[in-house]
């Protein structure tokens, strides 16, 4: 696949340690930490610790531990988080934007988990 990591980006930084976050949870190969500037009151970022752009080339590059520790992490911190509708939470949405269309502004790969209140439509309707 034709991507180029920006060793640089934020996300990056914070893996390396140069930048401080609120870690919720940290494993083999993610990290979920709180969103500085969160749009819910629970919205916390779940980042691979490898240097992937976005989800295609997440799921086309990434090695199966990889992929399995990415999603079961984001399981723990749904639970953690006590919002798991199977379990008697009011539910969450997932999100991640790739590219210019979707307004992905950090080229790297990560999952926003929202949740804590109400949060209507997935997307707004244009004629």
């Amino acid at each position: 696949m034709p991507y180029s990591y920006d060793d640089q980006n934020i996300f990056a930084r914070i893996l390396r340690g140069e930048i401080p976050n609120q870690t919720v949870l940290d494993t083999a190969h993610t990290l979920a930490f709180r969103d500085i500037r969160p749009q819910t009151p629970d919205h916390i970022l779940v980042i691979p610790k490898g240097p992937y752009v976005c989800f295609d080339h997440f799921a086309a590059e990434a090695s199966a531990d990889e992929i399995v520790d990415f999603h079961r992490t984001a399981a723990q911190v749904c639970a953690m988080l006590a919002i798991t509708p199977g379990e008697g939470g009011r539910g969450y949405r997932t999100v991640s934007n790739a590219g210019e269309d979707a307004v992905q502004e950090v080229p790297h790969y990560h999952m926003h988990i929202l949740a804590g209140r109400p949060l209507g439509p997935m997307l707004s309707r244009q004629g």
